[in-house]
C-alpha cells in the first residue's frame, strides 16, 4: 500500500503532519475530511511497495526452478542480502526517476489507442500501468486509477500532479471528460505534446549553438582585454614609444577594471532589478501586463496567441459537437489557456451571452484576433458554428504553420547578428592593437620619426 505524508489544518488551527498508508490519495483525503482535519498537502513518498509485491507473485514457481537448476546454494543468507541491497539500491532511484516529456507522451500516445480501441478507462489504465517502466509515473497512475474507480474523473486526480501534467494537458483531459470526447481530447493533447516538443526542439538547435558562441566570445573579449592590453603597454613602454591603444580598448579596459572593483554595485542593480521584475509579474497587474505583453511580443506574440486560440477552439467544437450551449462551452473551454488576457476575453463572452449581446466581440476588440478569424465566427453563428469552427481549425493550423517557417527563417538571421555584434567589437577593442603590434607601428614613435 503506498505511503503518503500530509498536512493538515484542524479545527481549531494547528497545523498536524504524519506519515499513512492508504490505497489511493483521494481515499487519503476523504478519510482526514471525515475526522475534521483539512488537507493543505498530500504527497506519495514512495512507489516501493507496490513494486515489491508484484516480485513476489508466483514465488513457488520460482522456487521450483531453483531446485530443478540444483542452484539452492545461491540462496544462502549472505546472497540474499547482497541481492536486496542491490535491488533496494535500485528500486530507490526507480521510484524517485525522473518523469520525462517522453513518458507523458508515451502515456498519452497509448491511451489514446486504447480509448480508440473502445477501451474503458479502468482497463485502459490497468493496461497501461502493467507496462510502464518508470515507477514514479506508474505510481501516479495507479493513483489516478483508484479515482476513477472510486467514481472521480481523471483530470481531478492530475491536477494533485500539476508538477507532471501541464495546466493546458489537465484542462484538455477535463474538456474530453465533460464533454462525452475523452479520445478526441487525447488525440489533441497527443499534437499539442508532439508540436510543443518539436518546436522545442527547433529553438533549442537554433538558439543554444549561437548563445554559446556568444557567451565564448565574450568571454574571449573579457580576457583578451585582461591579458592583451597590460601586455600591449609593457612593451610600449619597454622601447619608449609614445604610442598609445586605441580608444575603444582604453574604454573597455576601464570598464571592465571598474566593474572588478566594484562588482558588488552592478550585482546589486541586477539583483533589483531581477526582484522588481519578478515581485512586478506576481500582482495581479502585473501578471495581466506580463500575460499581454506574451501576445504582443516581437517574433513570438503572434503564434502564441494562435496557439492559444486554436487549442481554445478545438476545445470548444468538442463541446458544441456534444450538445453543449455556447454558454456552457465556454466556461469548459476556457482553462484550455492559462493566460490571463485570453481568459479574461472569454469571461466578456460569457456576460454578453447573459446581457443579449454577441460572445465573439471581446475577442474582435481586442485586436489580437485577425479578422478572417472573427469573420468566419460570425459567419459561423449565421449557419453551423461546429462546422466553421472545423473549417477555422484548419485555417489556423496552415496559419500556425507559416509563421513558425517564418520565425525558423528569422530567429537565426536574429542570432547571428547578436553573435556578429560581439564579434566586431572583440576585432575592435582586441585584436586592433594586437594587429598593430604585430605590424610594429609603433618602433616609429620609439624612433623619433
Amino acid at each position: 500500500m503506498p505511503e503518503y505524508i500530509y498536512r493538515a489544518v484542524t479545527d481549531k488551527g494547528l497545523i498536524v503532519k504524519n506519515k499513512v498508508e492508504d490505497s489511493s490519495k483521494q481515499s487519503l483525503i476523504h478519510r482526514l475530511k471525515s475526522n475534521g482535519l483539512m488537507p493543505i498537502q498530500v504527497m506519495q513518498v514512495s512507489y516501493v511497495g507496490k513494486r515489491t509485491k508484484k516480485n513476489k507473485k508466483n514465488i513457488n514457481d520460482i522456487e521450483d526452478i531453483m531446485n530443478v537448476a540444483n542452484s539452492t546454494n545461491l540462496l544462502n543468507t549472505e546472497a540474499k542480502r547482497n541481492i536486496s541491497l542491490i535491488e533496494k539500491i535500485n528500486l530507490q532511484l526507480a521510484a524517485t526517476e525522473k518523469i520525462t516529456s517522453r513518458d507523458l507522451v508515451i502515456f498519452t500516445q497509448n491511451f489514446y489507442l486504447l480509448k480508440k480501441a473502445n477501451f474503458n478507462n479502468i482497463h485502459a489504465l490497468t493496461t497501461i500501468i502493467d507496462s510502464t517502466e518508470n515507477l514514479s509515473l506508474k505510481g501516479i497512475l495507479q493513483d489516478i486509477l483508484a479515482g476513477v474507480e472510486g467514481g472521480d474523473y481523471m483530470y481531478t486526480t492530475m491536477e494533485y500532479y500539476s508538477n507532471v501534467f501541464p495546466d493546458i494537458y489537465i484542462n484538455m483531459i477535463k474538456v474530453g471528460e465533460l464533454s462525452g470526447s475523452l479520445t478526441n481530447s487525447l488525440e489533441q493533447a497527443v499534437r499539442y505534446l508532439d508540436d510543443n516538443n518539436d518546436l522545442t526542439r527547433k529553438v533549442k538547435k537554433i538558439v543554444i549553438p549561437n548563445v554559446l558562441q556568444f557567451i565564448g566570445l565574450f568571454i574571449m573579449l573579457i580576457v583578451g582585454t585582461l591579458v592583451s592590453v597590460p601586455t600591449i603597454e609593457g612593451v610600449y613602454k619597454t622601447v619608449g614609444s609614445s604610442a598609445t591603444l586605441p580608444a575603444q580598448t582604453i574604454w573597455f579596459n576601464n570598464v571592465i577594471h571598474a566593474v572588478i572593483n566594484h562588482w558588488y554595485v552592478p550585482t546589486v542593480i541586477i539583483v533589483g532589478i531581477v526582484a522588481g521584475i519578478i515581485f512586478y509579474i506576481n500582482t495581479p497587474k502585473g501578471k495581466y501586463n506580463f500575460h499581454y505583453f506574451k501576445y504582443t511580443m516581437p517574433i513570438f506574440g503572434k503564434l502564441i496567441y494562435s496557439l492559444d486560440f486554436s487549442r481554445f477552439v478545438k476545445a470548444m467544437m468538442l463541446n458544441l459537437n456534444n450538445g453543449m450551449r455556447i454558454q456552457d462551452a465556454l466556461e469548459v473551454s476556457k482553462n484550455v489557456v492559462r493566460n490571463y488576457v485570453f481568459l479574461s476575453m472569454v469571461e466578456t463572452s460569457i456576460n454578453n451571452i447573459l446581457i443579449g449581446q454577441s460572445w465573439i466581440d471581446p475577442f474582435e476588440k481586442s485586436g489580437l484576433s485577425s479578422s478572417m478569424i472573427t469573420e468566419m465566427l460570425k459567419i459561423g453563428m449565421q449557419t453551423d458554428l461546429s462546422e466553421m469552427m472545423q473549417k477555422l481549425v484548419e485555417y489556423m493550423e496552415i496559419d500556425i504553420n507559416n509563421t513558425l517557417e517564418k520565425i525558423m527563417k528569422v530567429l537565426p538571421q536574429l542570432m547571428y547578428s547578436m553573435v556578429g555584434v560581439v564579434l566586431i567589437f572583440f576585432v575592435l577593442v582586441v585584436l586592433v592593437p594586437m594587429i598593430e603590434v604585430y605590424m610594429g607601428n609603433f618602433l616609429f614613435s620609439a624612433a623619433g620619426l
